[in-house]
């Protein structure tokens, strides 16, 4: 994920929604909700953003949704264990780095694969996209 805090400045937005997909993923981990709180919580605190709460919640008999309230927006988290799934969203203002979030649960989360998409967001007519997709390497 080689995008930048020098890419999202170029963008000119108030705010950036990143959105992610992870495919792939360890379902032992999709299934735990202290792993992925942790993960989420690292995350969020990777990307530069200041922690105000958190909201996690696990389903039976598999799934688990987490919301992490950040002063610049939130952080949020559903997964489906039975698919190696997690989704991801990233909505921030402010001169945070949503990717630095992103590269560290995909990493947490061993995803073999995830897609991008970072929706530019606070500027009258200008929203504009910028989709990619990463591979993981075997190690």
């Amino acid at each position: 994920m080689a995008t930048t805090r020098a890419t999202l400045e170029a963008l000119e937005t108030a705010s950036a929604h990143l959105l992610v997909e992870l495919h792939g993923c360890a379902p032992e981990l999709t299934n735990d909700l202290q792993a992925l709180r942790g993960l989420l919580l690292e995350a969020a605190r990777r990307s530069g953003a200041t922690v105000v709460a958190e909201v996690f919640h696990r389903y039976a008999p598999q799934g688990v949704s987490g919301v992490v309230v950040i002063e610049e927006s939130h952080l949020s988290v559903h997964t489906w264990p039975e698919h190696g799934y997690v989704a991801v969203d990233f909505f921030t203002c402010g001169q945070l780095d949503p990717y630095l979030a992103a590269e560290h649960l995909r990493l947490g989360l061993r995803a073999e694969r995830a897609e991008l998409l970072l929706v530019r967001r606070g500027l009258p007519g200008a929203v504009g996209l910028l989709a990619g997709e990463v591979e993981r390497r075997p190690e």
